[in-house]
Order: structure tokens, then sequence, then C-alpha cells
């Protein structure tokens, strides 16, 4: 029969030690991951945001041109200034 043999106190503590770090080890990698997860969830949101925004600057900048050149057919070219309302044609 086999005989049973019983650990030190000391190596007890070693072994409970390194099971100790490996818990800790474990759960900062599920920290790490879930830290990940978010950031890529808020990259995501962000880059939608982005798209969003250069749809709206792309549809602005049609709308500017579009103005730009009724002004430009009825007034000619020049400046404007925005506080009077005056507008004074360009020299040639």
């Amino acid at each position: 029969m086999i005989q049973s043999k019983k650990f030190t106190t000391e190596e007890l503590d070693q072994i409970q030690k390194l099971r100790d770090k490996n818990q800790t080890i474990l759960g900062q990698f599920g920290q790490i991951e879930i830290e990940l997860i978010l950031a890529r969830q808020r990259y995501e949101s962000l880059a939608k945001e982005k798209d969003d925004l250069n749809k709206q600057f792309l549809k602005f900048q049609g709308q500017e041109k579009e103005l730009v050149e009724e002004l430009n057919k009825k007034y000619g070219t020049g400046t404007v200034n925005l506080e009077s309302g005056e507008f004074t044609p360009a020299k040639w």
C-alpha cells in the first residue's frame, strides 16, 4: 500500500502563494480584456461620429458652394461685410 506524505507548512504556503498569484494574474487578464472591449466600443462610436460629421461637412460645403455661386450671379465677385451687410465688388 502506498503511504501518503504531508507537505510542510512552508511548502503549503508556497503553493498557496503561487495559486493566489495565478488568480491575480488571471483576474488582471480579464480586466484588461474588458477594458479592450470598452475601448473598441468607444473607438467604434467615435468613428461613427466622425463619419457622420464628415457627411455633414460635405453637405455643408455643397450648400456653401451653391450660395456663393448664386450670390456671384446676382452681385458678381467681391466681398461682403457681415456686420453692415455691404457688398464690395472686386476690382480687376
